[in-house]
């Protein structure tokens, strides 16, 4: 599972305000996100993994079956 924490941190220490004005959602909302007190809809999944070039199953902590083999 990537962290947005994590992930904000290699990229360069954005910080909430920052990555929250790129996404066009509030710095209160990457927060939550970060302590998980708020789901992340679909939508805005969306936006972090690609804001971050990652997938969606890594930001959502989904493994590939076949990658343990």
């Amino acid at each position: 599972m990537k962290k947005i924490s994590e992930l904000r941190a290699q990229h360069g220490n954005l910080t909430q305000r920052e990555l929250a004005d790129s996404l066009n959602v509030t710095q209160a909302s990457i927060s939550r996100w970060e302590q998980n007190q708020l789901s992340i809809g679909g939508e805005n999944l969306i936006k972090l993994a690609k804001f971050f070039k990652v997938t969606t199953d890594e930001l959502l902590g989904i493994e590939d079956e076949n990658s343990s083999h």
